[in-house]
């Protein structure tokens, strides 16, 4: 019997094919920003100076949010990535052991982020200090649970469980935040990056929004509810939370990521061909989502490449800063549990901060 002949879906190629040119953000076609990427990691760090500046300025003069007067919304933005978001929290906690934290208008998370983001700007920021301990994360990752066709990455039992009794997190304190918290989440029908905050009024869907937007597929289990619609975790859609804060208007932003900086060739690159885990998953655990979700998932490596040279030009403008660990940052993975490991991440993330240039600040009296 013949085999029906495999099919790509849109924004796939099959082995031997390219990636078709509609699946690649125009901007990254166009090569849009790519030249300012071969500049070297100094030039980054002396273009960033303008929004430290910035910074530097609301928290020396007091300024709060939601009371500027110097026409600015800087946004901050944690991107995720599983264990490995212990060097983006450590770089969150770093902000606030500066007191820099109430010189931003909105902190914008994408999964693993998305938890940081919270912690940060709730009563309780040294609850970041919990990505760095081994009992944190085997209460979120369990290779056990495979056997029982349970969630490897339980994040339900984490959030809760862990964050209402053991480590608890004040849920409240996260919704009164003069900071806005932005948990980005991938609608499960249209694909679409979400933001989830409009639909958060209470502890509650605090938590259910902390759980949609680090529901990895396959991994962390079916999508989770809220008011009514299905998602995902945020990213699928926006792995770097760098559009959605962009498009609320924020004149700066402030990333911080959990890889090392890499520099881009100057001439602009060929389209990127999905991850192969993308290509799994939407072949395995997502084929009976919609096409609009698989296509987006497909794309989001192109569409990172586009974020990343968009905050690339962004920096060399004076706008943006990314925020790296250095090459000797541990190998952490999504799914690390050595608490050694973990613990050397955060800290290499703490001081990746602290070692910015001009970072420290002096308030006036």
């Amino acid at each position: 019997m013949r085999s029906r002949p495999e099919e790509a879906l849109p924004g796939e190629a099959l082995p031997g094919q390219a990636v078709p040119e509609e699946a690649v953000p125009e901007e990254a076609r166009q090569g849009e920003g790519l030249p300012v990427l071969a500049g070297r990691a100094a030039q980054r760090t002396a273009s960033g100076s303008a929004v430290l500046g910035l910074l530097r300025e609301r928290v020396r003069s007091g300024s709060q949010p939601g009371q500027r007067s110097d026409g600015h919304r800087i946004a901050l933005s944690i991107e995720g990535g599983g264990m490995r978001g212990s060097v983006s929290a450590g770089m969150a906690h770093a902000l606030y052991e500066l007191g820099l934290l109430p010189a931003f208008d909105a902190v914008y998370g994408t999964s693993a982020g998305a938890i940081t983001a919270a912690w940060l700007v709730s009563s309780f920021p040294e609850g970041l200090r919990g990505w760095a301990r081994p009992d944190y994360a085997r209460a979120l990752i369990r290779w056990r649970a495979m056997l029982r066709r349970r969630p490897v990455v339980d994040v339900r039992t984490l959030v809760e469980v862990v964050y209402q009794t053991e480590f608890p997190m004040d849920f409240g304190s996260v919704l009164a935040s003069e900071v806005e918290w932005h948990p980005l989440g991938t609608d499960a029908v249209t694909g679409a990056a979400t933001d989830l905050r409009p639909l958060v009024a209470d502890p509650a869907e605090v938590r259910l929004a902390l759980r949609a937007s680090a529901g990895l597929p396959f991994l962390a289990g079916p999508a989770v509810v809220l008011r009514g619609r299905r998602y995902f975790d945020g990213g699928l859609a926006e792995p770097i939370p760098f559009r959605t804060p962009m498009a609320h208007g924020a004149t700066h932003i402030v990333v911080l990521r959990s890889r090392p900086f890499r520099a881009l060739p100057a001439e602009p690159p060929p389209a990127p061909r999905p991850a192969r885990e993308a290509r799994f998953l939407t072949r395995t655990f997502l084929r009976r989502e919609s096409m609009d979700l698989r296509t987006v998932y497909l794309g989001r490596t192109a569409r990172t490449l586009a974020d990343v040279i968009s905050v690339a030009a962004m920096e060399e403008a004076g706008t943006a800063l990314s925020i790296f660990p250095p090459l000797s940052v541990p190998r952490v993975g999504r799914l690390t549990t050595d608490g050694v490991l973990l613990e050397a991440a955060f800290e290499v993330g703490r001081k990746a901060v602290h070692g910015l240039p001009g970072i420290t600040v002096t308030t006036t009296a």
